[in-house]
């Protein structure tokens, strides 16, 4: 039982240890979290509703999500193919494709959220 719970602390402690690597190694992880940050702050600030906030947070943990496999995929596609290969560029382009369509998502559903939301604050400072 002891090594049960061993192994996962350190299943754990290793999947720490990728997010902090994505986060000091890949600058777009950076934008990603600094992005997340201002979502959650805009968030606060408008009060979203519960739904909004699973909306949210699923949006930012789909992105994020994607960035990493993104840095995974091309740290792996580097490890196999050091040399300019047609096919590890393809598979390159294909993982960034999918950190884009996330990342396109997300804004979407963050427009979708909080566009209401400064239309409000809009109209009731030109009310008054």
């Amino acid at each position: 039982m002891d090594s049960y719970f061993k192994k996962r602390y350190n299943s754990f402690k290793f999947a720490i240890k990728g997010i902090n690597s994505a986060v000091r190694s890949e600058p777009h992880m950076r934008l990603h979290i600094l992005a997340a940050i201002g979502v959650i702050l805009l968030g606060i600030i408008f009060r979203v509703t519960k739904v909004e906030w699973c909306l949210l947070a699923g949006s930012i943990g789909l992105v994020i999500t994607a960035e990493i496999f993104n840095t995974s995929i091309e740290t792996l596609t580097n490890l196999v193919s050091p040399q300019h290969n047609p096919l590890a560029g393809k598979t390159k382009d294909l993982a960034a494709a999918a950190v884009l369509v996330a990342a396109i998502t997300a804004a979407i559903v963050g427009l979708i959220i909080f566009v209401p939301y400064v239309q409000d604050l809009i109209n009731t400072y030109q009310t008054d």
